[in-house]
Order: C-alpha cells, then sequence, then structure tokens
C-alpha cells in the first residue's frame, strides 16, 4: 500500500527557513515522479515542485531560486527545502507521487497537472508571519 507521510512544517517569521520531508513506502521511489503542492486557504492547490526519475527538477515561478526539491540517495525521503520565506507562501502543503511502470519521464508540463499524481499525503502547514 502506498503511503505518503508530510513532515516539518510550522510557523516562521518571513524571510526564514523551513525543510519539509515526505517519506514514501509502498512503492518504487526510482520508477515515480514526485511534487510538492499547497493549499492556501481559500484558494485552489497549486503545484511548487517536481522532480521526475531522471532527477530533473522544475519549480512554480513563485518559488524559483528560493524552494529547492530533493530525494535521498534511496529515494524514500522527498525533501523541500524552503528559504527565504515569504507571507505568501503560507498554505497547507502536499507531497504527491505518481508511480510508473519502468520509470516516470514527465516533463514540466505533465509535472505541472494534479491528475497526474496518482497517491497524495495529508499535508503538513507551513505558516509565515511578517
Amino acid at each position: 500500500q502506498v503511503q505518503l507521510v508530510e513532515s516539518g512544517g510550522g510557523s516562521v517569521q518571513s524571510g526564514g527557513s523551513l525543510r519539509l520531508s515526505c517519506a514514501a513506502s509502498g512503492y518504487r521511489p526510482s520508477d515515480s515522479c514526485m511534487g510538492w503542492f499547497r493549499q492556501a486557504a481559500g484558494q485552489e492547490r497549486e503545484g511548487v515542485a517536481y522532480i521526475n526519475s531522471a532527477t530533473t527538477t522544475s519549480y512554480a515561478d513563485s518559488v524559483k531560486g528560493r524552494f529547492t526539491i530533493s530525494q535521498d540517495n534511496a529515494g524514500n525521503t522527498l525533501y523541500l527545502q524552503m528559504n527565504s520565506l515569504r507571507p505568501e507562501d503560507t498554505a497547507m502543503y502536499y507531497c504527491a507521487a505518481a508511480p510508473r511502470s519502468g520509470g516516470c519521464w514527465y516533463g514540466p508540463s505533465m509535472l505541472r497537472q494534479e491528475s497526474n499524481y496518482d497517491y497524495w499525503g495529508q499535508g503538513t502547514q507551513v505558516t509565515v508571519s511578517s
């Protein structure tokens, strides 16, 4: 059974940093595309950062240069390093997985689409105060 469990959220001041983690189990991480999405109160969920089986990464324009997505060597844990946080980064952050037989080789346009992800975590809250 596929399971994704996020952690690392919290409250920080503007300009601060947080690192989110997503522990993945139940599938081969090397065969999966992974993504971080977020949803602010009263808003639609939006994509933040993505990585495919080739470890190619892509980012939303709003976080480019501030956030970094990565995986541990075994691929069992997905990370999102968030620096220079802003109040507008306040949201519930979710990790998502798209396992595909033989690997997931989506490019940025496919990685951005929520419908391409099959499994989702429960989320971790990030609050940034000014």
